[in-house]
Protein backbone atom coordinates (compact mmCIF):
# COMPACT_ATOMS: atom_id res chain seq x y z
CA UNK A 1 0.00 0.00 0.00
CA UNK A 2 2.79 2.16 1.04
CA UNK A 3 4.22 1.98 -2.50
CA UNK A 4 0.87 2.94 -4.35
CA UNK A 5 0.60 6.10 -2.34
CA UNK A 6 4.50 7.14 -2.64
CA UNK A 7 3.26 6.48 -6.63
CA UNK A 8 0.26 8.47 -6.45
CA UNK A 9 1.63 11.34 -4.83
CA UNK A 10 4.85 11.08 -7.53
CA UNK A 11 2.10 11.50 -10.37
CA UNK A 12 0.25 13.94 -8.89
CA UNK A 13 2.96 15.79 -7.54
CA UNK A 14 5.12 15.73 -10.72
CA UNK A 15 1.74 16.86 -12.74
CA UNK A 16 1.44 19.80 -10.30
CA UNK A 17 4.92 20.83 -10.25
CA UNK A 18 5.27 20.51 -13.63
CA UNK A 19 2.15 22.63 -15.00
CA UNK A 20 3.72 25.17 -12.17
CA UNK A 21 7.21 25.19 -14.07
CA UNK A 22 5.53 25.31 -17.33
CA UNK A 23 3.59 28.55 -16.61
CA UNK A 24 7.26 30.01 -15.08
CA UNK A 25 9.22 28.95 -18.05
CA UNK A 26 9.72 31.49 -20.67
CA UNK A 27 8.72 31.33 -23.98
CA UNK A 28 5.32 30.27 -25.01
CA UNK A 29 4.72 26.19 -23.95
CA UNK A 30 1.04 26.13 -24.12
CA UNK A 31 1.16 23.23 -26.70
CA UNK A 32 2.85 20.90 -24.89
CA UNK A 33 1.39 17.62 -23.91
CA UNK A 34 0.08 16.99 -20.70
CA UNK A 35 2.13 13.56 -19.93
CA UNK A 36 5.34 15.09 -20.81
CA UNK A 37 4.55 18.49 -18.53
CA UNK A 38 4.19 15.65 -15.73
CA UNK A 39 7.24 14.02 -16.57
CA UNK A 40 9.31 16.98 -16.54
CA UNK A 41 7.18 18.05 -12.98
CA UNK A 42 8.43 14.55 -11.91
CA UNK A 43 12.29 15.13 -13.08
CA UNK A 44 12.12 18.16 -11.67
CA UNK A 45 10.81 16.89 -8.10
CA UNK A 46 13.26 14.16 -8.13
CA UNK A 47 16.23 16.49 -9.75
CA UNK A 48 15.29 19.68 -7.28
CA UNK A 49 14.96 17.59 -4.16
CA UNK A 50 18.62 16.04 -4.65
CA UNK A 51 19.96 19.26 -5.96
CA UNK A 52 18.70 21.58 -3.10
CA UNK A 53 20.00 18.58 -0.13
CA UNK A 54 23.48 19.29 -2.29
CA UNK A 55 23.63 22.58 -1.96
CA UNK A 56 21.51 23.38 1.48
CA UNK A 57 19.82 20.69 2.85
CA UNK A 58 22.12 18.27 4.35
CA UNK A 59 23.51 20.56 7.04
CA UNK A 60 20.37 20.84 8.40
CA UNK A 61 20.00 19.27 12.23
CA UNK A 62 17.64 16.53 12.96
CA UNK A 63 13.83 17.68 13.90
CA UNK A 64 11.10 15.02 15.61
CA UNK A 65 13.78 12.18 16.31
CA UNK A 66 14.94 11.93 12.92
CA UNK A 67 17.49 13.07 10.93
CA UNK A 68 16.92 14.87 7.84
CA UNK A 69 17.15 13.22 4.21
CA UNK A 70 16.85 14.64 0.87
CA UNK A 71 13.75 14.00 0.57
CA UNK A 72 12.48 15.31 4.16
CA UNK A 73 14.53 18.12 5.20
CA UNK A 74 12.67 20.49 7.28
CA UNK A 75 9.76 19.69 10.04
CA UNK A 76 7.10 20.94 7.67
CA UNK A 77 6.34 22.22 4.96
CA UNK A 78 9.82 22.73 2.98
CA UNK A 79 9.11 25.87 0.60
CA UNK A 80 12.79 26.17 -0.45
CA UNK A 81 12.75 23.23 -1.54
CA UNK A 82 10.10 23.29 -3.70
CA UNK A 83 11.08 26.18 -5.42
CA UNK A 84 14.01 24.20 -6.38
CA UNK A 85 11.86 21.58 -7.71
CA UNK A 86 10.01 24.14 -9.48
CA UNK A 87 13.03 25.92 -11.01
CA UNK A 88 14.18 22.31 -12.35
CA UNK A 89 10.80 21.14 -13.83
CA UNK A 90 10.73 24.93 -15.79
CA UNK A 91 14.62 23.59 -16.93
CA UNK A 92 13.30 20.35 -18.14
CA UNK A 93 10.28 22.05 -19.73
CA UNK A 94 12.49 24.14 -22.27
CA UNK A 95 14.83 21.45 -22.62
CA UNK A 96 11.67 19.05 -23.41
CA UNK A 97 10.39 21.71 -25.74
CA UNK A 98 13.74 22.01 -27.35
CA UNK A 99 13.97 18.25 -28.00
CA UNK A 100 10.48 18.14 -29.01
CA UNK A 101 10.36 21.23 -31.35
CA UNK A 102 6.71 22.13 -29.76
CA UNK A 103 5.95 25.63 -29.62
CA UNK A 104 3.10 27.40 -30.45
CA UNK A 105 3.36 28.82 -34.08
Amino acid sequence: MAMLWTIIVTVVGGTVIGLIGKAVAPGDRTRFPLWLTTVCGIVGMLAGSLLYWVVAGHNNGSFDGHEATWDNTTNGIDWLRHLWQIVVAAVAVIVAAGVTGRKKA
